[in-house]
């Protein structure tokens, strides 16, 4: 069984791409289905069929998806909200808001999770691709596993003779619900979740990026939470690349141009990850066959379902007080590298090349101390939070 999310800045291309790799998965053999978490679902445009909040066949091993969440809450957390609900009402909150307050934050990112990981662990498919929601809203809905243990836990972390005198308490305002069993229930559930999602032989990442300055930036911030949070990435997928021979006007060959650049800024960003471009198609593309065309022409003679890459693109440890961003940096010279922080932002420079990484909220806080490498990694040391300085960072040497 393999599980595969693909996410990105809104408008990038995310659904056509999940639907012309679930299309490409079914033609090599593959029972595949292509479900959307978005809110604002377009999976059903895509592949130009109406979908429902349950697998809808479409073709002989294909099937679509577009999860409606409040369904799934009121199926598999109706139990726990419906406490809720009655608790607040008691309170002496309306209805109106005592229905809204019950939705436990979170709840919804975690519900599909969990739906999602159904599927894939069924048997019905092969293969589950994941059309997920813009960059933040994804990366939200992937930490809520950690959120949700931590705030059970809290619970659990009662002292037993609270948990004792609580359990009747409860019984007797919801006599027909165990609201204990069903948050452990729940709880471990949510840890099955997290293995999943974080196993790099089941679950895969893939970043969908347009050559645009804005776009890779956002994509080399979810590149790092995601390592921040052990989610195995195994490829970037370009998109909508304008071919320069396919350029005409001086207005179109600068644009061009202007993606050339940025082109190979991607290729030096997530480096050592396999890229795959998709050029930037003239007409309207939606339906299976013009997915199997995107598809063919994405990945030619690869086998999207298996993975692409294993190992990590970059780790973040903690030892001490300090922080560690290790990056492999494969047949890199020692004497040819140094770097520069600047806010959130660092400047890893080899020679001519020049690496910019997007840091997470705990190390952007930080000062960089020094870099060194070790069997062929380069380790950059964050020390302790630093006062707030509009000045960069000097250039580190490295060891």
């Amino acid at each position: 069984m393999r599980l595969i999310l693909y996410l990105g800045k809104g408008g990038v291309g995310k659904t056509t791409t999940s639907a012309a790799t679930a299309v490409r998965a079914s033609e090599l053999g593959y029972r595949t289905l292509v479900v959307s978490t978005d809110v604002a679902h377009s999976l059903a445009d895509a592949l130009d069929v109406p979908l429902g909040s349950a697998p809808t066949q479409i073709t002989e091993r294909l099937w679509g998806q577009e999860i409606n969440v409040l369904d799934e809450i009121r199926e598999h957390w109706g139990e726990l909200r419906d406490y809720l609900a009655t608790f607040l009402r008691r309170k002496g909150v309306d209805d109106v808001a005592a229905e809204e307050l019950s939705i436990i934050p979170g709840m919804e990112e975690v519900v599909s999770l969990l739906h999602i990981r159904r599927q894939a662990r069924s048997g019905s498919f092969d293969a589950v691709i994941v059309d997920a929601a813009p960059t933040g809203e994804t990366v939200r809905l992937l930490t809520m596993p950690e959120t949700f243990q931590w705030y059970a836990s809290r619970i659990a972390d009662w002292e037993p003779g609270t948990l004792k005198a609580a359990r009747p308490l409860v019984k007797s305002l919801m006599p027909e619900v165990d609201l204990f069993e069903t948050l452990q229930r729940l709880t471990r559930g949510v840890e099955v979740l997290r293995e999943t999602l974080t196993d790099p032989e089941v679950s895969s990442y893939r970043l969908v990026v347009n050559p645009e300055r804005m776009v890779l930036k956002e994509a080399q911030r979810a590149a790092t939470y995601l390592s921040l949070f052990g989610y195995p990435i195994d490829g970037v997928v370009l998109n909508r690349v304008i071919p320069p021979e396919a350029a005409e006007g001086a207005f179109m060959q600068e644009l061009a141009r202007v993606q050339q650049g940025y082109r190979q800024m991607v290729y030096d960003t997530f480096s050592p990850l396999p890229i795959w471009e998709s050029p930037y198609y003239s007409r309207d593309l939606r339906g299976v066959d013009d997915l199997s065309l995107i598809g063919n022409t994405l990945f030619k003679d690869t086998d999207p379902v298996q993975v692409q890459f294993r190992g990590k693109v970059q780790e973040i440890i903690h030892e001490g007080d300090d922080y560690i961003l290790r990056l492999p940096l494969p047949h890199v010279e020692i004497g040819k590298v140094s770097l520069v922080k600047r806010g959130d932002e660092l400047f890893v420079e080899i020679g001519n090349f020049r690496r910019d990484m997007i840091l997470p909220m705990i190390l952007a806080e930080r000062p960089a101390k020094k870099a060194a490498f070790r069997n062929g990694m380069l380790e950059v040391r964050f020390g302790a939070p630093a006062a707030a300085s509009a000045a960069p960072s000097p250039t580190q040497p490295v060891e």
